[in-house]
């Protein structure tokens, strides 16, 4: 783990996003990486669990928690990113599972040229073809919650 990563983000990552209350606009944030994870990407070899596993007895932190962490480390303020309710995946990796929550801005516009600050940029899900396998299951999944199914 990055020394500079937080400790909490070892098991757990975050999808950032943003959704236009009015027109429906969903764009995910992508690293300069080209990862959708945060703050950074999933081991390689990952691959997504089905949608009913069960996380093992691990504790999990909530993701409120590491919306609040993710503030810090990019240094944003506290209120442009909330936790989104309902949203959890979990991914199989070589150094255990790993849980993946989602965090939405809430901006009235996308946050373009906020990301491009942090060399990261805005993309719709069509743009994002071509990620590894575990990161598209990850955003189909949550395109899928977004729209409501």
């Amino acid at each position: 783990m990055n020394p500079s990563i937080p400790a909490e983000f070892e098991n757990h990552r975050l999808l950032l996003f943003y959704k236009g209350d009015i027109s429906a606009l969903t764009l995910f944030t992508q690293q300069a990486n080209g990862s959708v994870c945060f703050p950074q990407a999933l081991p390689a070899l990952s691959s997504a669990l089905d949608e009913d596993a069960v996380a093992p007895g691990n504790v999990s932190l909530h993701p409120a928690m590491l919306v609040t962490s993710l503030n810090r480390i990019l240094r944003l303020d506290s209120d442009l990113l909330q936790a989104e309710a309902g949203y959890q995946a979990l991914i199989d990796t070589p150094r255990g599972i790993m849980t993946v929550y989602m965090a939405r801005f809430k901006m009235l516009d996308p946050p373009h040229q906020l990301m491009q600050t942090f060399n990261c940029q805005m993309r719709t899900l069509p743009e994002l073809r071509g990620r590894p396998p575990a990161e598209m299951e990850l955003l189909r999944r949550a395109y899928t919650h977004l729209m409501g199914g």
